[in-house]
């Protein structure tokens, strides 16, 4: 079966992504010789550069050396898996120690097997597909129950989860966060006027929209509730959430959505609230979403269409 699966994948062009983490050159070749044929293989000789291209790379599978000098394997799997980009990625342990306590703690921060050495390239082989085919299974259900049904952005419970990953990275990075939560103007009317249906069609124009104008990968769309939608912007100040908020206004004004029912013109339009901040210890999340909130409301209170930010002071 997992023969199968990697051809079909091979045959539309896609490579499964392999990290190998090992101090010993010799041991990497001798893994790459295992990959390198229907794989790509990113290599890495120590801890810290293995933890950079885990991020960077994304790849769909790590196969770590437990026994590395400055920073062990185990070390290296629990930032990998502290870290919501590198979380759900499988770690296999590569190592000669085979003690029942070993697998045992490995196991309890994260790895999902054990590979002894001397390797044995069958053995390797089937187990690493065997892990790729279970997340590539797990990726797909954790897509399913993310998604919001109407539109196909994010729904509002993968909106909590990933504002406060993406809010304990930004203050690990020491960087800026912003939020954007925005509201279709006068959307009851729309309904009322036009009809549910229609109304369905609008909200997935607009969710469109919003991913089509997020153009970094660590942005993120959701639909919030009702007629309500979030962007989530890690590394992001003010003045780069406010360019994106603008870009959104601009390409929904392009598309000219008729409503006749505005109060603001004859087309569908949104009010947007930014807050952003650098995360401090002190601060939460939650002040965020409040700030962003309150943003939103001073939009419409000055006349909709429009955009508002403010600074999330105890960030």
């Amino acid at each position: 079966m997992w023969k199968k699966m990697l051809e079909e994948l091979n045959q539309q062009g896609i490579k499964p992504r392999v990290l190998i983490v090992d101090d010993q050159p010799i041991n990497i070749r001798l893994l790459n010789d295992v990959f390198t044929e229907q794989f790509d293989v990113l290599m890495a000789t120590t801890g810290e550069k293995a933890l950079a291209l885990a991020k960077e790379q994304q790849p769909d599978l790590i196969l770590l050396d437990i026994i590395m000098p400055e920073m062990d394997g185990y070390e290296v799997c629990r930032r990998l898996k502290a870290d919501p980009l590198t979380e759900f990625i499988p770690v296999i342990f590569v190592t000669a120690e085979t003690e029942a306590d070993v697998e045992a703690y490995g196991f309890e921060i994260g790895a999902v097997d054990f590979i002894a050495k001397p390797i044995n390239p069958a053995v390797v082989r089937a187990r690493a597909i065997t892990h790729l085919t279970l997340k590539l299974y797990m990726d797909n259900m954790r897509n399913i129950a993310w998604l919001d049904g109407l539109t196909g952005l994010l729904n509002r419970r993968r909106f909590d989860e990933l504002l406060t990953k993406n809010w304990l990275l930004c203050r690990r990075e020491q960087r800026p966060i912003a939020l954007l939560m925005m509201d279709v103007d006068f959307f009851k009317r729309y309904n009322d006027h036009y009809g549910h249906l229609a109304g369905d069609d609008c909200l997935r124009t607009i969710a469109s929209t919003l991913k089509a104008t997020l153009h970094r990968p660590a942005d993120l769309a959701f639909r919030y509730g009702g007629e309500e939608f979030a962007c989530l912007l890690p590394f992001t100040d003010e003045k780069g959430a406010i360019f994106c908020a603008n870009a959104i206004l601009e390409a929904l004004k392009a598309l000219e959505l008729p409503h006749a029912t505005s109060d603001i013109g004859p087309f569908v339009t949104l009010s947007i609230g930014i807050a952003w901040t650098i995360p401090t210890q002190a601060g939460s999340w939650t002040q965020l979403l409040h700030d962003a909130d309150t943003a939103l409301y001073q939009s419409k209170s000055a006349g909709r269409n429009r955009v508002s930010s403010l600074h999330t002071m105890d960030g």
